[in-house]
Formats: C-alpha cells, sequence, structure tokens
C-alpha cells in the first residue's frame, strides 16, 4: 500500500524490502532526483504510539548504514538522499496513511 501511494505522487520505487548483509530497507525511492529511504510502519489505533516515535536513535542509525551500504552498491554515492517514514492506520473499515517526508537526518 505504501508503494502505491508513493506512485501516484510519481515516485519511482528503486527497490521493495531490499535485504543486504545490514538488514532490510522497506522502500527505496526517486522523487525528482531525490533518493529517498521509506521506513514504514503500521498501526492499529494510537495505543502503540505514533509511527515517528518507533524509529528511535538505534533504528535511525541502522537505517543510515542501510542507505550508505545501498548507495555504495548502486553507483548511487553522492546523490541527495532524505529518510521518510509512511505510517498506515488501520481502524476498523479503512486506513490512513501519513508520509513524513524529512523525518530524520542522515547525520
Amino acid at each position: 500500500m505504501a508503494a502505491e501511494v508513493l506512485r501516484r505522487r510519481g515516485w519511482r520505487i528503486l527497490a521493495r524490502n531490499y535485504r543486504c548483509p545490514l538488514g532490510e530497507l522497506d522502500l527505496v525511492a526517486l522523487d525528482g532526483d531525490v533518493v529517498v529511504f521509506v521506513e514504514v510502519k503500521t498501526r492499529r489505533g494510537s495505543r502503540a504510539g505514533s509511527a515517528l516515535e518507533a524509529v528511535g536513535p538505534g533504528k535511525r542509525r541502522r537505517l543510515l548504514r542501510l542507505a550508505r551500504y545501498f548507495l555504495a552498491v548502486h553507483g548511487l554515492t553522492g546523490r541527495d538522499c532524505r529518510f521518510d517514514v509512511i505510517c498506515l492506520t488501520v481502524v476498523p473499515g479503512r486506513a490512513r496513511v501519513a508520509v513524513l517526508r524529512n523525518a530524520f537526518t542522515g547525520g
């Protein structure tokens, strides 16, 4: 669902569930010329906290390492990139999608 939302916005999906020795990236996409690393979080209501809260410092460091690896392996080093979080909130009968652009910086 998250990839479809991004496609409808005109983004090009480069990878879904990209696995490497360092871990996994949920989505990697191009938003224009910018490489976007997208962490997808699904919530069933608000009890578990927000999607952004689920991407704490440790997860951010891991995503940064994964992003550097992806860029190097795919010859994209030096390209502009950013980290977004997509929150899928599922409630009975519907799902809400929120895209948090520039959710955190790559340091």
